[in-house]
């Protein structure tokens, strides 16, 4: 096993984990703000790696097709939607349920594997699936609506991690397209904020503009560890340590930020971890089996 991909890993999901200490700090600017800015300073220093790697020209090639274009619109609004759901709900005091959301985003995936790609369920993943639908029922009926900040966050990510899947660029090239076509929206969202006088950029104190820059950094650091750890290690290790990232969250949410947590939600989170722990150990065991026939064949 690669133990540098291993810790690549660890340290995106470990980012990823604690990002809301970070959003926390702009607490005072509004959602849809920090969301221009992240695309913006995420696309500045996604473009500054491809023109230090010279891959501009290749990268522009690769982009000549309205097809291309055209899947990556869709990931890049599903990716914008993720993003500002996420960001608005750290700020509104709803970590622990967007640590939910990141719970829930694997095994719907595997949901839409099954519908878009026609891929087979096995029986064990069968039941993880109707242990997170019993948990998300049982959640709707306790607080008598669905917890739709988890639901959004994991379906819009579920649909991004679907079209990546089937889109022909590379991650990288893949991410810079998304920002790029989503520069010129969030361009305009940030010059509206600055016609209305209600703009944080250069208008807040040093911190607040510094941490604004930053969010483009925080978000393509752990992206670009994150793929370089996925070219390093089994997919099957990836999909483990994924579980990092929500349950910093979740720790963020509830040990230093004191969000309620109380037992119906721990009656709900509780079937989901179980259904977790079913699928990863059901997807370790299939890894492994596959492992020992590969080598019996060679």
């Amino acid at each position: 096993m690669n133990q540098k991909g291993i810790w690549l890993a660890v340290g995106a999901y470990a980012i990823w984990g604690i990002f809301p200490l970070y959003w926390k700090l702009l607490h005072h600017v509004p959602a849809i703000q920090l969301l221009a800015h992240r695309i913006v300073w995420s696309f500045a220093c996604l473009f500054l790696v491809i023109v230090f790697k010279n891959r501009l020209i290749a990268f522009l090639k690769s982009i000549q097709s309205w097809r291309i274009i055209g899947m990556y619109f869709v990931a890049a609004l599903m990716i914008g939607i993720n993003w500002l759901i996420y960001v608005w709900a750290v700020n509104a005091g709803h970590i622990v349920e967007t640590s939910l959301g990141y719970f829930i985003n694997p095994l719907l995936s595997v949901l839409m594997g099954v519908l878009f790609l026609k891929e087979r369920l096995r029986f064990w993943q069968k039941v993880s699936l109707a242990l997170t639908a019993a948990a998300v029922l049982f959640l709707t009926i306790a607080y008598g609506a669905l917890p739709w900040i988890a639901l959004t966050l994991a379906s819009s990510f579920a649909a991004y991690g679907l079209i990546k899947k089937i889109a022909p660029l590379k991650p990288f090239d893949g991410l810079l397209l998304e920002t790029l076509i989503l520069l010129i929206p969030a361009i305009v969202l940030m010059w509206r904020s600055e016609l209305t006088s209600d703009g944080a950029f250069l208008h807040s104190n040093l911190i607040t503009t510094a941490l604004l820059v930053g969010a483009g950094v925080v978000t393509t650091i752990p992206l670009l560890m994150f793929a370089s750890a996925a070219q390093r290690i089994p997919l099957s290790m990836v999909g483990i340590l994924q579980y990092i990232a929500p349950t910093l969250q979740f720790i963020v949410g509830v040990a230093v930020y004191r969000e309620p947590f109380s037992t119906h939600q721990l009656i709900g989170y509780s079937i989901v971890w179980g259904a977790l722990l079913i699928f990863c150990i059901e997807g370790y065991a299939m890894y492994r089996r596959r492992q020992v026939n590969d080598e019996q064949r060679a």
